[in-house]
């Protein structure tokens, strides 16, 4: 009976892990909504909704009810990596690397909420909302990193392409980092600040946006020579596949950011755009570990009464 229990708990962790990275992806795009419908002073205070509510009131009409869900969904975060920690120190045997990260998504919730509150607490200041999108960023490949070490086993990562081509990936990860930060600095100088009141950083919008393309551009060379240099080498397919997702994933991207731009930004194509960049960094991610294997550990089993004996009139 416990070797069945264990399995189970076992089963458990992948869907969880799925589950964590999905509602941290949603993290972002309700975060966008309440951006882009004018919602984040909604609750005007934090962490109560009013000077006398920790929920929102009638009074706070729509708005409040706008930023109070993106609230809720926060706590629905916490309650799944709870449930993804508590599982992975359950599981028989113990796997260390799972708990870790499970144990860090854990943690880095709570820091965003308080980071979310900070941006309520400036107004809506635009370095502190880009901080808080970029901190979901890194939430989003932690609850990657745990979803795909579910499935691979502990032992020694064995590479399935020329260090070379894991460098090129690497430095196509780091572009794509590059683009999501250049990309928080262009939605801080421009409009949908989430409240009329709010101040924008000062920048010049059409000057960061072109510094935002070059980086865009950037990105797409090097997931174009990523893609032949796999297909070069005859890489594995999941390797090629993996770099083909992401450059499709790119240009849909930015076809989105072009058009959002010269229709002067429409919400529904910034909501869009904002899911996009998240779907452009998990392909990022999936492109780096598609690029290695982690077989699990090889245990010897123990030697039966025979067997030794067997060894002892060899020897």
């Amino acid at each position: 009976m416990p070797e069945v229990t264990n399995r189970g708990i076992a089963s458990l962790l992948r869907p969880l892990a799925l589950t964590s990275l999905i509602a941290n992806v949603a993290l972002v795009v309700t975060g966008a909504a309440v951006r882009l419908t004018g919602s984040g002073l909604g609750c005007p205070t934090w962490p109560k909704c009013t000077d006398a509510s920790y929920t929102t009131t009638a009074a706070m009409g729509v708005h409040g009810v706008i930023e109070f869900g993106n609230r809720l969904l926060g706590f629905a975060l916490a309650l799944i990596a709870l449930a993804c920690f508590i599982v992975a120190l359950l599981e028989r045997p113990r796997r260390r690397s799972l708990v870790t990260l499970s144990l860090a998504v854990g943690l880095g919730i709570p820091g965003q909420g308080a980071v979310g509150g900070l941006t309520v607490l400036t107004h809506l200041n635009p370095w502190v909302v880009g901080l808080h999108f970029l901190l979901s960023m890194a939430l989003i490949a932690g609850a990657y990193a745990l979803w795909r070490r579910t499935a691979e086993g502990d032992g020694p990562t064995r590479p399935l392409v020329p260090a070379a081509l894991r460098s090129l990936a690497q430095l196509t990860a780091v572009a794509t980092a590059a683009v999501l930060v250049v990309g928080a600095i262009v939605t801080g100088s421009g409009p949908h600040a989430g409240d009329e009141t709010a101040k924008r950083n000062g920048l010049d919008p059409q000057t960061i946006a072109q510094a935002h393309a070059d980086v865009v551009f950037l990105l797409l060379g090097l997931t174009v020579a990523l893609c032949f240099a796999l297909r070069a080498v005859n890489a594995p397919r999941v390797a090629v596949r993996a770099a083909l997702t992401l450059l499709i994933v790119e240009l849909a991207q930015g076809l989105i950011g072009f058009v959002q731009y010269f229709t002067h930004l429409p919400v529904l194509l910034v909501g869009a755009h904002m899911l996009g960049a998240c779907l452009v960094w998990t392909a990022a991610l999936s492109v780096l570990w598609s690029l290695r294997t982690r077989p699990a550990v090889q245990v010897e089993a123990p030697a039966t009464e025979p067997a030794k004996a067997s060894r002892a009139l060899v020897a």
